[in-house]
């Protein structure tokens, strides 16, 4: 192997082996063996590209564009022209896949689930770091730089680990660039020649392999493998010996224990990480659209999550089993027929932006149809992606129950069982006594939990004084809680965590549900749910009616009936049906109006009732514009890997059809024939060589290009057309030159291998004299401006001059 060779080999060896530092932050590792086969993809089109040779930048162009190529064809095939080739709906589709993985990286904790969006970012990152090390050690041949994006790419591994980026990942990312270091090191000795001290007894084996003849290591090597030792040692040391630095690169991000006011950090997958982000977004996206057969949907909060733990840092979802969703859902928890229920239907549309692994459902859901990877977790009644699957653009019909309590069945419920009351009442021992002692403040007026739960639920939302306010510092863990307690400012997340808290204080066995609110009802029966109806509730668990919402966030959402203060205690009525016009299966493509919500108006709504980027085109194509800027999108990407090809034929064409009849004519026919000859050689893998006769440069190209024949005699008539042309007094016109010249062509082809001709087609190693070409061109120019009246240095020598002399 060569030594650029080696080189690339180590640059893509130190950052697989860097990239490995990912590794804590995702679920699987099947994105690195992706990242890594893309990457000898991209690593393998440098060295191909530097044995041309191509012009430094031409080489990093090519990988470059490589790598959009494989991006595409991995993450973006279907938008894409042939499947590898990229338009604007491909980088349109991009930019999506980047902002779904920008929201999954704040939804999600570390081992985060490897998303399309996270893979994207993570396997595109990858990709571009190995072009960097790639770039900077072998292309510019400069392998200490390449150490800058390796650390950048290690350091955001230690940054967002959580502690996973222990010692073992550092050492694997220093070796790789110590492995870097050698590389270099090694090429460049080679190139000063060997020392001979004489024959050794037997070969060099083991570590002697990096010795000299005589023995000895070489000085350079025995140098760099203790710069290399020392670093590493300090690297390990120092930051133990600074507490102050946390542990370094290597602690990565601690559990978020210190006095600050940060509220702890979250430890497990929540996806309340981003609702402050969502509540405060200037542009109130809409998430989803749906029909329902209930009279009125105040109570229809769509539910996609429970979090029922709570460890002192966050509230967080238990780790339960999934199964297949049944066709039948099982009855809910703790709802006894004696309470009244009424069966809704709802068709619901997400817009297909809307990136979430929980499907969004009222809440009990009966039945769930939709098509897809989803499973069925039993304990907390929610529907969960499997391998992968989401919410964009998914179409499902849900069937549910309006659970309707009164408030004599809810201060009757006799207590749970006590191992169902014994998980879900559950606090950390390091709770503060404040949240206990305030709890008990408030409700100690009361006789039963139901009063409790009301009490709690009318003191955060009316009387005690707290104010609605997603600007404030945001955070779940303990400190966040008696932060909150004690400024009385805050958004759902503080609301619905605290009253969870202080009801199981209390004994009230209490979890944390976390979706949307019912969002905003249209002219047309259909209701559109927005990113600012992200929401989050305490559940309260009464048995005989099972979990119940409250809703002690003030300006948000509704206080559900049976909450009220004066809640109707009569008999159940009769259960509500659908309007006439609305049957069990309502439409999923509601009709559109004339009239519009101002709500809906506001939000640019009117007369569509499919949610934004979820509706199918049917006009007659995108603009103008977009389709002239794919034609052109296309075009450069097929000119680009078609350019050499293309100057080469063009090129041929003018050698050998240049006419004239004069002997000068006939003269540069002649040598542009054998110029023709002598670059298809070159195309062919057999170097030319300046310095050789015409003669000899024909015997070689009989010898390396095995021609025989007809081709090899045109090869010797065209060399003695040359000297007579070059060195006899009179020139003899020649005729048969571009007959002899595509005999030659001819013969190299059958002589060689596919590959080898398949390269003389498409990549041709002549076509570098375009860059040559260039690059002279472009110093004759700066040759000019040089020594020109208006060059740099003239002008400066003009302005020292003295005014006198300057007119």
């Amino acid at each position: 192997m060569s030594g650029q060779g080696r080189l690339a080999l180590c640059a893509y060896a130190a950052t697989v082996m860097t990239a490995c530092a990912l590794l804590p932050l995702l679920d699987s590792p099947g994105w690195l063996v992706q990242a890594a086969v893309l990457l000898a993809i991209q690593s393998a089109a440098g060295v191909a590209a530097r044995r041309v040779p191509l012009a430094r930048l031409m080489t990093v162009g090519l990988q470059a564009l490589l790598a959009i190529f494989l991006l595409t064809w991995v993450f973006a095939r279907g938008q894409a022209l042939l499947g590898v080739i990229p338009g604007p709906a491909t980088f349109a589709w991009f930019g999506e896949l980047l902002a779904a993985g920008g929201q999954d990286i704040g939804r999600f904790a570390t081992p985060a689930p490897a998303t399309d969006g996270i893979r994207l970012m993570v396997v595109g990152g990858v990709l571009l770091i190995g072009l960097c090390v790639d770039a900077v050690a072998v292309t510019f041949r400069s392998a200490a730089p390449a150490g800058l994006p390796l650390l950048a790419l290690y350091s955001v591994a230690a940054g967002l680990s959580g502690g996973g980026a222990n010692w073992l990942w550092f050492l694997l990312a220093a070796s790789g660039f110590l492995l870097l270091l050698l590389a270099e090191s090694k090429d460049r000795v080679s190139q000063w020649g060997r020392v001979f001290r004489g024959a050794p007894a037997a070969p060099p084996r083991g570590a002697k392999a990096f010795e000299s003849d005589g023995g000895e290591p070489l000085a350079s090597v025995r140098t760099g493998r203790r710069i290399g030792a020392l670093a590493l040692g300090v690297a390990l040391v120092v930051p133990t010996a600074l507490p102050a630095l946390d542990g370094g690169l290597l602690a990565g991000v601690g559990p978020g224990e210190g006095s600050g006011s940060g509220g702890g950090t979250i430890t497990a997958v929540n996806p309340l990480v981003s609702l402050q982000d969502n509540l405060n977004q200037s542009d109130n996206r809409e998430v989803m659209r749906y029909r329902t057969s209930a009279k009125e949907n105040d109570d229809l909060y769509l539910r996609f999550v429970a979090l029922d733990q709570f460890d002192g840092t966050t509230w967080k979802s238990s780790e339960r089993k999934v199964e297949d969703v049944p066709d039948r859902l099982p009855q809910p928890p703790g709802l006894s027929s004696s309470v009244k229920t009424t069966e809704i239907r709802t068709n619901i549309t997400a817009a297909g932006y809307y990136e979430q692994n929980w499907l969004p459902l009222p809440y009990p859901a009966t039945e769930v149809s939709i098509d897809g990877r989803w499973r069925f977790e039993p304990e907390g009644r929610t529907v969960v992606g499997d391998r992968g699957e989401d919410t964009r653009g998914a179409q499902y019909t849900v069937g549910s129950l309006l659970v309707e309590p009164t408030a004599r069945q809810l201060a009757e419920a006799p207590p749970a069982p006590a191992d169902f009351r014994r998980e879900y009442t559950k606090v950390p021992d390091s709770l503060p006594s404040v949240v206990r002692r305030t709890a008990e403040d408030v409700t100690r007026s009361a006789t039963n939990d139901y009063q409790r739960a009301v009490m709690l639920q009318d003191w955060f939302a009316r009387d005690g004084g707290f104010t609605y306010d997603t600007q404030v510092q945001s955070g779940t863990g303990i400190q966040a809680i008696t932060r909150f307690l004690r400024e009385k400012q805050g958004f759902c997340i503080h609301f619905s965590f605290t009253m969870a808290a202080m009801a199981r204080t209390l004994g009230i066995p209490a979890r944390v549900a976390v979706g949307f609110t019912p969002g905003t009802p249209g002219a047309d029966g259909t209701v559109s749910v927005s990113v600012r109806d992200a929401h989050a509730w305490p559940e309260l668990y009464f048995e005989g009616v099972g979990w119940t919402r409250f809703e002690p966030t003030p300006s948000r959402g509704n206080v559900p009936r049976y909450a009220q203060p004066e809640t109707p205690s009569g008999a159940p009525s009769t259960p509500a049906l659908p309007e006439a016009t609305m049957t069990n299966e309502a439409s999923a493509a509601p009709s559109a109006s004339d009239s519009c919500a101002p709500e809906l108006r506001r939000l640019g709504e009117c007369g569509a009732a499919a949610p934004q980027d979820v509706a199918t085109p049917t006009g007659g194509g995108g603009s103008l514009w977009s389709v002239l800027l794919t034609g052109v999108t296309v075009l450069a990407a097929l000119a680009v890997p078609l350019a050499p090809m293309v100057w080469r034929l063009r090129v041929r064409a003018r050698r050998l059809g240049s006419g004239g009849r004069t002997e000068a004519d006939a003269t540069g026919r002649t040598l542009a024939a054998w110029h023709e000859v002598l670059d298809t050689a070159w195309d062919h893998g057999i170097t030319p060589d300046g310095s050789d006769t015409p003669r000899r440069t024909a015997a070689r190209l009989v010898r390396e290009g095995r021609l025989e024949g007809e081709a090899a005699d045109a090869v010797h008539r065209m060399a003695g057309a040359v000297e007579q042309v070059l060195y006899a007094p009179r020139h003899q016109a020649t005729g048969g030159l571009v007959d002899d010249a595509a005999c030659i062509r001819a013969g190299l082809g059958a002589a060689a291998g596919q590959g080898i001709r398949l390269r003389a087609l498409l990549l041709p190693r002549s076509a570098i004299r375009v860059m040559w070409a260039a690059s002279a061109h472009g110093a004759a120019i700066a040759e000019r401006f040089r020594t020109s009246r208006w060059s740099p240095a003239r002008a400066a020598a003009l302005l020292r001059r003295p005014l006198r002399q300057r007119s």
